[in-house]
């Protein structure tokens, strides 16, 4: 039951991005996308309530005491984010911070059905702790449990604490009282309002797809306009060619005063998936390989692996989040030795997600990658410095 309403969901979420995209024109699409449009203005009205709520302190916020880093995008996916709040989160502890990396845990499994339905008829607040994925020691759930990204920031940050709770505020106190944190990282918490104090937003814009197509959801990808990138500290463009003149200028106009840094997500090393076997990055050059991928935004995974010295043979493409099976994994095994592929590459978030299988006629690799500063360095160490030293 539970596989068929995972199967039917990515087919929707499949369905309405090619409709948002206009990658389906026919006549069902145009109106499909009408009545979306229709939706984003609901949706639209919804941001504009709540925040206003927020502002007039009707709906309240709370305050722990400690610094606040709410890492996060004005768009659905796609801008590179983990690797950036690793960035912070390896920086801060390295100038003697004590880190815990808060997520809400987006597609982990939730908690019984029966415990969160009497909660809420009761009305009564979850008094169950958060999960905890990495007590900074060791790594205690697994991918299904803890939710792709969680589980992919403790498997590469071995002494940060990790915790997975809708409700940050419960599990940045218990990060608090438990492991004596003094320093709270949101994974995407620029719309999560709840947790105030001493807090800085540091805000992702995808230089190549920086607001979609300026729709808000569910007509587009934004979860807030533009105009309200006013709110970050600092803001990060990923995935730079080098020409964001154009896009720094846009951002100036909705925030003068925040420091810009340009970064692009470099390729580190490839690891095999179930062996944890390292090859530097010569490993693809001038070879056949295939891609095996379910994240928000494909593209810029297959083009880094030509321009890597890769030949690109074949590539699938599953829905973001997509947790993979045996079949689908030797389904794309199969048809990557019929184009003559070498191996096959993947990403780390997706690697978490891939299942045992009973025979490995190809190599399955994943690309390890980090965060590399082009420009903004200075206010990169200046945003670390003011975290560190407030």
């Amino acid at each position: 039951m539970r596989e068929t309403i995972r199967i039917w969901t990515e087919n929707v979420e499949t369905f309405v991005l090619e409709v948002i995209t206009e990658q389906r024109r026919d006549r069902k699409a145009a109106v499909v996308r009408f009545c979306l449009f229709l939706l984003s203005k609901v949706f639209a009205l919804a941001v504009k309530v709540r925040r206003f709520l927020y502002s007039a302190r009707i709906l309240r916020d709370s305050t722990l005491g400690v610094q606040v880093i709410a890492i996060g995008n004005l768009t659905v996916g796609g801008t590179g984010k983990t690797p950036v709040v690793e960035k912070f989160a390896r920086e801060l502890q390295d100038q003697g911070r004590t880190v815990a990396i808060l997520s809400r845990g987006y597609r982990s499994r939730p908690p019984p059905l029966t415990r969160r339905l009497i909660n809420k008829l009761l009305f009564r607040d979850d008094t169950t702790p958060p999960r905890v994925v990495s007590d900074g020691k060791s790594l205690l759930l697994d991918s299904e449990t803890a939710g792709d990204e969680p589980y992919m920031l403790a498997s590469n940050l071995k002494d940060v604490i990790v915790l997975v709770d809708k409700d940050r505020v419960k599990s940045g106190r218990y990060a608090i009282e438990k492991f004596g944190c003094d320093t709270l990282l949101l994974d995407d918490g620029f719309q999560y309002w709840k947790l105030a104090g001493r807090r800085r937003d540091i805000v992702l814009v995808d230089c190549q797809q920086p607001f979609g197509n300026e729709e808000l959801l569910p007509r587009g990808v934004l979860r807030e306009p533009p105009s309200h990138l006013g709110r970050a500290s600092t803001i990060f463009i990923t995935k730079s060619d080098g020409d964001t003149a154009r896009l720094r200028e846009r951002i100036a106009r909705h925030n003068p005063a925040a420091g810009i840094i340009e970064c692009i997500h470099a390729p580190l090393y490839f690891e095999d998936v179930f062996t944890g076997e390292r090859h530097n990055l010569d490993l693809i050059k001038g070879r056949k390989v295939a891609s095996l991928s379910g994240i928000a935004q494909p593209e810029s995974f297959e083009r880094s692996l030509v321009q890597n010295g890769a030949e690109l043979v074949y590539a699938k493409r599953f829905a973001d989040h997509h947790r993979f099976t045996q079949q689908e994994v030797l389904n794309a095994v199969n048809r990557s030795k019929k184009r003559q592929a070498v191996a096959i590459i993947t990403t780390q978030k997706d690697a978490v997600r891939f299942p045992k299988i009973d025979r490995r006629d190809l190599p399955i690799y994943f690309m390890r990658v980090e965060i590399k500063i082009l420009k903004g360095a200075k206010d990169f160490q200046d945003c670390v410095r003011q975290i560190c030293f407030r």
